[in-house]
């Protein structure tokens, strides 16, 4: 069982930003039973190092990556870090823990949600405060709809990353990683590959044929020739096997409908 509800005084503060009592909303609820983990140190806005060793990377939020590499912080990846680094004092270093259906990623990071001693999800108070942005990837879907909420908490009131549009548009990309993009729907092709649709500027978006049934087909069909926006890690296909010719550079898969919708601001 998680500790007693702990005191959250300055828990909604983030530098530049006050919180209303609506803003505040509790997204996402701890389920009865959780685990119970000891937090060493916050080593970002999403991600944790629990006493034990594990760090943990939190399931449905990206946020802004910190300096690294010689890059700078990207805006708001400080705030979220010391909110984050607040809501983890405000329960005493004491979280609660749900592992994801896909318990570890690729760095070897378990991939979980978590929870504070009032029972609130972390990632939802992120989301619903600007310092992050929603993406689901499956099968680490199950909180997907209140995780959508809580960001859209933030994007029509314009916090945070949300303060100026982070949707850019596919003729504007550069570089790989973590993006929102927006572009016209110029051709959809299905083959043994998966579903492709193609966005004018030379992006495409492909769902892996074991992923295809998460999809209405129907509605993917009826993408043709609307703008629409996507989220999700965007790949450049000419460094990794060169660029085949009417191939477009720039690659995303998508592995949840949530990465998609065909109406935005």
């Amino acid at each position: 069982m998680l500790m007693k509800k702990a005191s959250l005084v300055g828990a909604f503060f983030v530098p530049g930003i006050w919180l209303s009592a609506a803003q505040a909303q509790v997204f996402c609820p701890a389920p009865a039973n959780v685990a119970r983990v000891e937090v060493q140190r916050v080593v970002d806005g999403d991600t944790v190092r629990l006493k034990d060793g594990r760090s943990v990377r939190m399931i449905g939020l990206n946020t802004p990556e910190t300096a690294k590499k010689g890059l700078t912080d990207e805006p708001y990846a400080v705030a979220a870090r010391q909110h984050l680094q607040a809501l983890v004092h405000a329960s005493d270093g004491q979280l609660g823990m749900v592992p994801g259906r896909e318990s570890k990623d690729r760095y070897g990071r378990t991939l979980a949600h978590l929870y504070g001693a009032d029972g609130e999800n972390l990632e939802a108070q992120l989301l619903a405060q600007g310092l992050g942005f929603q993406v689901g990837v499956a099968p680490n879907v199950d909180l997907v709809t209140c995780q959508q909420l809580a960001e859209n908490s933030a994007r029509q009131a314009r916090l945070g990353v949300w303060r100026q549009s982070p949707v850019q548009p596919v003729t504007q990309l550069r570089q790989s990683g973590f993006a929102l993009v927006s572009g016209r729907v110029s051709k959809i092709e299905r083959n043994r590959g998966g579903i492709w649709i193609d966005l004018e500027g030379a992006l495409v978006l492909r769902i892996a044929p074991d992923m295809a049934r998460q999809f209405d087909s129907a509605w993917l069909d009826g993408l043709q020739g609307m703008k629409i926006e996507a989220r999700g890690w965007v790949q450049d296909r000419s460094r990794r096997d060169g660029l085949k010719k009417g191939r477009g550079r720039w690659l995303l898969a998508l592995t949840d409908p949530g990465m998609l919708k065909s109406s935005f601001e």
